[in-house]
């Protein structure tokens, strides 16, 4: 990355999904939290079934207009949450769409306004204030073009703002490309950015002719690496951006998971697998980290 400031382009809104549960009033939490410290506008869209390509047509149509009377409920009640904790002059679109998923009515809506992020609710109903992905993230997570951001459960009953913004980083295409969004996401919100690489822990049992020496080297080689790659990633950033790092040792997930309210706000992450040193940030870290994570965590594609 190059020290040279952020473009002045306009992000696009934040997509919010809405359904009326639990789980949409976390991310309508988690969609006015983005938007309002980034500054942009809010599109809170309930998704309805659309009316089937092959059908037999009254039947069809009668159940479709049911379905969207039930949808314009939903809206009402999007409207009275979001007046209830909204300033005056901040509040968001709201729409209805019909189509075959609530992936993707949330996706076409995105494409169509050009979305910063799409942001959907976790499907926890427990006491853990995780993430437990459902089947909307998870398909959005496969086809959206722009960042995907997950409410754990129960975000709904925090009045965080957004002010602290964490990248799970290491040196990679991925990665960075997380590092440069969620960097664009902190200059406008006037966030600090905090980077966090995970080292594994030294291990007890080891091969045969490896022994304890030659790992605690590499141990001490991976952090001194990964040190340097987080003072580098931090050099290269725009001065207007406050960054700090830090090499954390252990589970990359359980680690990474275990962030809370009291250390980021939002916490960024890459789409694809991680690497390329051997058990540090391995592969499927993301899709582990939508299970695991206490944080909003937003994930960001791979650029194309």
């Amino acid at each position: 990355m190059t020290e040279q400031p952020l473009p002045a382009a306009e992000p696009g809104p934040v997509v919010i999904g809405f359904d009326g549960t639990e789980s949409g009033e976390d991310a309508l939490a988690l969609g006015t939290l983005v938007s309002r410290g980034v500054g942009v506008p809010a599109i809170v869209t309930v998704v309805y079934p659309g009316p089937a390509p092959i059908s037999s047509g009254r039947v069809d149509a009668e159940w479709v207009a049911d379905r969207r009377r039930a949808a314009e409920l939903i809206v009402d009640q999007a409207r009275a949450l979001v007046g209830a904790g909204e300033p005056s002059g901040t509040q968001p679109e709201f729409r209805l769409t019909a189509s075959s998923s609530g992936a993707h009515g949330l996706h076409d809506v995105a494409e169509e306004v050009g979305a910063s992020v799409i942001v959907v609710g976790s499907k926890g109903k427990s006491a853990d204030p995780r993430l437990f992905a459902g089947s909307t993230a998870e398909r959005l997570f496969s086809g959206a073009r722009c960042p995907v951001g997950i409410a754990p459960h129960n975000l709904r009953r925090s009045d965080r703002e957004l002010r602290r913004i964490g990248v799970a980083y290491i040196d990679t295409p991925d990665a960075e490309r997380a590092l440069d969004v969620a960097a664009r996401f902190a200059a406008r919100a006037k966030a600090s950015l905090r980077l966090y690489i995970v080292v594994a822990e030294e291990a007890e049992v080891m091969p045969l002719f490896i022994g304890h020496d030659a790992e605690r080297t590499f141990h001490e080689t991976a952090r001194e690496e990964f040190q340097d790659a987080l003072e580098r990633a931090i050099a290269g950033l725009p001065a207007d951006v406050q960054a700090t790092g830090e090499v954390l040792t252990g589970d990359v997930v359980k680690v990474l998971g275990e962030l809370d309210e009291d250390e980021v706000d939002v916490l960024f992450c890459g789409s694809r697998r991680y690497g390329p040193l051997r058990r540090v940030l391995l592969g499927g870290v993301s899709s582990r980290l939508v299970r695991r994570a206490r944080s909003p965590l937003i994930v960001v594609p791979r650029a194309e």
